[in-house]
């Protein structure tokens, strides 16, 4: 379960996606998507090898003035090769249908629908015969039947109206079952509906009698002068929210023939799926027959969509917060389901990352309002990754964050507090099972205070440690409960777990918090940036700011949590901070496109207080635009510097033996040349371990989404191009969608999980992006 391929075509977000179901149940090959940049692209796949951009073929269908919405597509015979019908509903009020021959597509018919708008489109083929018909569901609440009629024209004639929903309808599937063909559809009014399609046969008129029968909508088709009758089969009341989706199970091909179950899947806003089948006996759909499964607690908003398996035996759903949801049919009991891992990540842009000082997990922090930690899960023949944890749920955008030490991390988020975290024992015990590192390895002689996790307070936003005391008491099956308004809902929602495997979404909600054990005040505004130095001692800060006052480096002790000094320099907001990994220096690059150097000045009475020992200003700035970025080489002597302006600079010497402000001003100048990296630059990081030539390794991330990996190397007195080298840049399924927010090296050589660090050839850099991904690389830096 991880992702196999990353397809690019979109220019804005993808809205809907569809795979080309193939007539004789052989596995797609085709699949068709829609987004907000008014194009659909239909990719074709060859069939060999893996899904990736070289292999896949691409097809533009432009023409609606609006956004994508719903898009369905089916061949037109059992060779796919031939004829593809595409029907595609936007917001501009239309459905266009589309038809694919060979490798060129074009739009056929517009069907207008005035000023409403059409939520979901689907195609199937009338019972017994080669004719299409398009179902489409709207903000009017009712169904509208296309069927492609031969005339001067062929073109989609709407045939039939059923109404009957009383909201807008969100979903409409077709299933053929034998010689019937079948419709669900769900709305806005809680409901799924079940309407049939079969042929009628010619009565004699003597036969009708009085006997109660459904009311029957009747249509006949002209070229086969072939009558249809439609009929609603059930409405299906069980969800208590709107109902988003509905798909029937696929079908499947068995002696020959393709066979279709009868079994319904619907994902509300209630937080529930059920799948809904109907009663063996009297063949009625029962919501008895049906089986639940969805989410319990946490702050989430339901289900979007839902889909079987091919073979029915898994459900993948997606809530509306992003999370996957996927649950796996017990072999036994049939109606039994049980979660199962599956990836998951941000679902809004991940501002930051770090990895943890030992290179074991990494933690991002994002515009979703998480923190998330992601860890290798190590089996006995792979290692994959997954989030373990997560630390933090907020109710403000989060901006940043630094590790202090391995277990405790201090996050900045749109608000003027810093907060800080500590892992409880439950995650390092949790951590010790998934990772395979032993408990004596994580735990020092403090374990034993360590609170079992954390909760948050019902109106608050800060998470409260539990104790082990703390937990509620299940009472005895014997004894009466009260039910009471403090029964019903509970103080405490933390129940710790014992895992061996990746938690679920519902325990990633609740279960696998951290305790807040320290809020730092003294920011006027909203958090931006912050740092921890390599001894754990001092934290940095800096928050947005338009003026000199605001525009002021904060720096806290990790031991009192008090505030040591404020150093106040920059014009306008500091946009990145980076102690030296001698932590001698302090550097911060700002907004004004200057960046200034710190010296830390030992002195006893006061503890450490940095002061300034180097700066750019108007007339010694190289930089032209915002410097996004800094980072240092791993031996303290150079910082480099990347910014807008596409320029990368690396900067030196950080000598100490110079001891005057004047001269040590005069000692840092540019001492490369200007690497243009051809669009603006929002990340750099330098790795701490050098390639086997003594080179420094920069990894640049682009405001494109691309990264580039390059390495330098001072050669004489002066600097040189030739001392540059691009190593790799990034092709586009690998690289990110969007601007890249944050790089960050492991610091040590080797793998995560691998235990290779001794001579390991591998370097791990993490990234994180607008594109809401956080990816990790493995660089093999003898081939740099």
């Amino acid at each position: 379960r991880r992702a196999v391929a990353a397809l690019r075509g979109h220019a804005g977000r993808v809205n809907c996606v569809r795979w080309v179901r193939r007539r004789d149940g052989a596995s797609e090959t085709e699949l068709i998507s829609g987004g907000s940049d008014k194009q659909l692209i239909l990719w074709e796949w060859n069939g060999t090898g893996t899904w990736n951009n070289q292999l896949v073929k691409s097809i533009p269908l432009k023409g609606h003035a609006e956004a994508v919405c719903a898009v369905d597509a089916v061949y037109q015979s059992d060779e796919p090769d031939l004829n593809l019908l595409i029907a595609s509903a936007a917001s501009d009020s239309t459905v266009r249908i589309w038809s694919r021959h060979g490798s060129e597509a074009k739009c056929i018919e517009i069907l207008q629908f005035g000023n409403g708008f059409v939520m979901d489109v689907c195609l199937s083929f009338l019972p017994g015969s080669n004719v299409p018909i398009l179902a489409c569901g709207g903000d009017d609440c009712k169904i509208s039947l296309f069927i492609q009629q031969n005339g001067i024209f062929i073109q989609f004639q709407k045939t039939l109206i059923l109404p009957g929903h009383e909201d807008w309808i969100r979903g409409i599937e077709w299933a053929v079952c034998g010689e019937d063909l079948f419709l669900a559809s769900c709305a806005q009014d809680c409901l799924i509906r079940i309407w049939k399609v079969c042929t009628k046969s010619k009565q004699l008129p003597g036969t009708e009698d009085d006997s109660i029968r459904l009311k029957e909508n009747v249509f006949t088709v002209k070229d086969t002068d072939t009558t249809y009758a439609v009929t609603l089969e059930s409405v299906l009341a069980g969800h208590e929210n709107w109902v988003y989706a509905v798909h029937w199970q696929p079908s499947f091909s068995k002696d020959g023939s393709m066979q279709q179950p009868v079994t319904i899947l619907s994902a509300s806003m209630d937080k529930t799926v059920i799948i809904w089948e109907p009663d063996k006996e009297s063949g009625v759909w029962l919501e008895e027959a049906s089986v639940r499964l969805g989410e319990v607690g946490g702050n989430t908003l339901g289900f979007f969509d839902c889909q079987f398996s091919p073979d029915g035996s898994m459900i993948v759903a997606h809530a509306f917060h992003g999370a996957l949801h996927l649950w796996k049919q017990a072999t036994v009991n049939k109606k039994e389901w049980t979660p199962e891992v599956v990836i998951s990540g941000h679902f809004n842009s991940v501002e930051d990352v770090k990895w943890d000082p030992e290179g074991e997990f990494i933690i991002s922090v994002g515009s979703d309002q998480t923190t998330r930690l992601f860890a290798p899960w190590k089996r006995k023949q792979e290692v994959t990754w997954h989030e373990i944890a997560r630390p933090q749920v907020h109710g403000y955008d989060m901006r940043c964050l630094a590790m202090i030490g391995r277990f405790q991390f201090v996050s900045g988020a749109d608000e003027k507090v810093l907060r800080v975290f500590r892992a409880p024992k439950n995650f390092i015990e949790n951590f010790s099972n998934i990772t395979g590192i032993p408990m004596e390895k994580l735990c020092s002689h403090q374990s034993s205070d360590l609170p079992e996790g954390a909760t948050v307070p019902a109106l608050g936003l800060s998470n409260k440690a539990v104790f082990e005391g703390d937990m509620a008491v299940q009472p005895a099956e014997d004894e009466e409960t009260f039910n009471t308004i403090s029964n019903q809902y509970p103080e405490i929602y933390f129940q710790p777990l014992i895992l061996t495997e990746p938690p679920p979404e519902d325990h990633l909600l609740q279960n696998t918090l951290w305790p807040e054990i320290q809020k730092l005040y003294g920011h006027g505004y909203e958090i931006f940036c912050v740092a921890c130095n390599n001894s754990n001692s001092v934290i940095a800060s800096a928050c947005k700011a338009s003026k000199k006052e605001h525009a002021a480096i904060i720096l806290w002790s990790t031991t009192s949590w008090k505030k040591l000094q404020s150093l106040s320099f920059h014009n306008l907001t500091v946009t990145q901070l980076a102690f030296s990994p001698n932590d001698k220096f302090l550097l911060a690059v700002s907004r004004d496109r200057n960046w200034s150097l710190w010296r830390k000045q030992d002195s006893s009475e006061s503890g450490t207080v940095f002061s300034c020992c180097a700066y750019t200003d108007k007339n010694t700035a190289v930089h032209s635009r915002i410097i996004w970025s800094c980072d240092w080489t791993p031996d303290s002597k150079y910082f480099i510097t990347g910014s807008r302006d596409k320029k990368i600079i690396i900067w030196g010497q950080c000598d100490l033996s110079v001891t005057t402000e004047r001269n040590m001003l005069d000692s840092v100048k540019p001492c490369s040349t200007v690497l243009d990296a051809g669009d603006s630059v929002t990340a750099v990081s330098v790795s701490r371990v050098l390639t086997p030539d003594g080179r420094y390794i920069v990894a640049v991330g682009l405001e494109n989404g691309k990264i580039v990996l390059y390495t330098w190397k001072p050669s004489g007195q002066e600097p040189a191009l030739a001392d540059w080298t691009t190593c790799v840049e990034m092709d586009n399924s690998q690289s990110h969608a969007l601007a890249v927010k944050r790089l960050c090296w492991r610091h040590h050589a080797g793998r995560a999980g691998h235990n290779d660090q001794n001579s390991s050839e591998w370097l791990q850099l993490a990234s994180c992006g607008a594109d809401h991904c956080v990816k990790i690389f493995n660089v093999n830096r003898f081939a740099l």
